[in-house]
């Protein structure tokens, strides 16, 4: 017996959500509202792509640097510095 009193509970819930949907639905700039929602998606799901790439790049940064650090100890170690030839005055 409770176990079917329970079932009509949640049966009149969920008449009851439902019903509460349809009116919500049929509400005045509803539809603006889903419009302004489905926008805001699509902005979202493009934001998270251009932060995705931004991360590609950063590691890509990270991985050149160390490259032009090691290469500019290489050259360093390989040649000392040297100093421009001086100009005759005139």
């Amino acid at each position: 017996m409770a176990g079917k009193q329970q079932k009509d509970l949640l049966a009149r819930l969920a008449d009851a959500g439902e019903d509460a949907l349809h009116r919500l639905s049929d509400a005045p700039g509803m539809d603006r509202v889903t419009a302004f929602a489905k926008s805001t998606r699509k902005q979202l799901d493009e934001l998270t792509k251009r932060v995705q790439g931004i991360s590609a790049l950063e590691a890509r940064i990270d991985k050149l640097e160390k490259q032009v650090a090691a290469l500019s100890k290489e050259s360093s170690k390989r040649s000392p510095a040297r100093k421009a030839p001086p100009t005759a005055a005139p």
